[in-house]
């Protein structure tokens, strides 16, 4: 039983770690996919029909 527990809180432990290293590396899609020869810079201004 104390194994489990032990287990248990160790993934507690680990989910916790990995979301916080995952909250600092996540950016939005504009900032992921921009480079030189795309033009993500104002998302939903740059649809074709779109005012």
């Amino acid at each position: 039983m104390k194994a489990f527990i032990a287990s248990v809180a160790f993934a507690l432990v680990v989910a916790g770690g990995a979301a916080l290293i995952l909250d600092q590396q996540q950016q939005t899609a504009a900032t992921a996919f921009a480079t030189s020869s795309t033009r993500v810079g104002d998302p939903g201004h740059n649809l074709i029909g779109g005012r």
